[in-house]
C-alpha cells in the first residue's frame, strides 16, 4: 500500500472513531479496535523492517500465489477476518504467497497428502513485516514466544513460512487437530501428547509430509512450517494487495 493509501485509511479510521463518541453508538470494544488500527496505520506509513545485509547470498524475491500453482490448495486466511488472536482483520485481502521454491515444494506436499485423502488448508503464508510488528506490540510479554520479534524479522516476512492444516477431500472440511490454529497453550506444540490418537496421528502425518518436502516444523506450533532456504531471502514489507503474482 502506498503512503497516500495509508493516509486515506488513517483518515477513515479517525472518522470512525469520532462517530463512535456519540452516546448511542459508544462501544468500548469497537473503540479500542479503531484506536489500534489508527495507530497501526500511522505506524505503517513510516515503519521499515530491520536492515539485512545485502550480498550475493540473498536471492531476489519471487512471491508466487499458491492457488495459481495448485487450485486444490484451500485457503482460510484468518488474518483477513476477525477469527484470529487479534480479533480484527490484519489483511485487506485473503490471498497466500510464498517464494517460488517454497511454493513449488508446498504443491508437492499437497500432492502427497492427496494420496491419503487429504488436501492442504492454508491459514497464512507471506506476511508483511508491519503486521508482525503489530502482533508483537499487541501481545503481552509472557506470550511473545508465540509471535516473531520484529527486530529480527520472521520467516513469514521472507515469504518462506506457511501456517496450515489438512482438509478432508471427501467433505472439504478441516480436520480436527490436537489444538486449533493460533492456540497460545502447550497444546500447540508438535510434541503435545494430549488430544485423541486420531488427532495426533493427523498432526504427525502432516509434519512428516512437510518435512519430506523441505520444510521444518516450528517447535511451538504444529501448524507452522519454515522452508529450508529461508535465510537466503530478505525481509519484506509489501502489503498483500501490492504483491504481483
Amino acid at each position: 500500500m502506498t503512503v497516500n493509501r495509508r493516509q486515506l485509511v488513517l483518515r477513515r479510521e479517525r472518522k470512525e472513531v469520532r462517530s463512535l463518541l456519540h452516546p448511542r453508538l459508544f462501544n468500548f470494544r469497537i473503540l479500542a479496535r479503531c484506536l489500534f488500527l489508527t495507530a497501526w496505520a500511522s505506524f505503517s506509513v513510516f515503519a521499515q523492517p530491520p536492515n539485512v545485509a545485502v550480498g550475493s547470498a540473498l536471492r531476489a524475491p519471487e512471491l508466487v500465489e499458491l492457488t495459481r500453482l495448485d487450485s486444490t490448495i484451500h485457503l482460510d486466511i484468518r488474518y483477513a477476518t476477525s477469527r484470529n488472536f487479534m480479533g480484527m482483520p490484519m489483511y485487506s485481502i485473503a490471498r497466500a504467497f510464498l517464494q517460488r521454491p517454497a511454493a513449488e515444494a508446498l504443491v508437492s506436499a499437497n500432492r502427497a497428502v492427496a494420496k491419503h485423502g487429504f488436501g492442504l488448508l492454508v491459514f497464512d503464508a507471506y506476511r508483511p513485516w508491519s503486521v508482525t510488528k503489530a502482533f508483537w506490540d499487541s501481545v503481552v510479554p509472557a506470550k511473545r514466544s508465540f509471535v516473531a520479534d520484529p527486530a529480527k524479522g520472521s520467516v513469514h516476512n521472507r515469504g518462506c513460512a506457511v501456517d496450515l492444516s489438512l482438509y478432508d477431500l471427501a467433505t472439504g472440511k478441516e480436520v480436527v487437530m490436537p489444538s486449533p490454529f493460533d492456540d497460545f497453550t502447550r497444546r500447540a506444540s508438535p510434541r503435545y501428547g494430549g488430544g485423541t490418537v486420531v488427532q495426533r496421528r493427523r498432526r504427525d502425518f502432516l509434519r512428516r509430509i512437510m518435512e519430506e518436502a523441505g520444510f521444518s516444523v516450528n517447535k511451538g506450533e504444529w501448524w507452522h512450517f519454515d522452508y529450508k532456504d529461508w535465510r537466503k531471502y530478505p525481509i519484506l514489507n509489501v502489503p498483500l494487495e501490492n504483491v504481483s503474482p
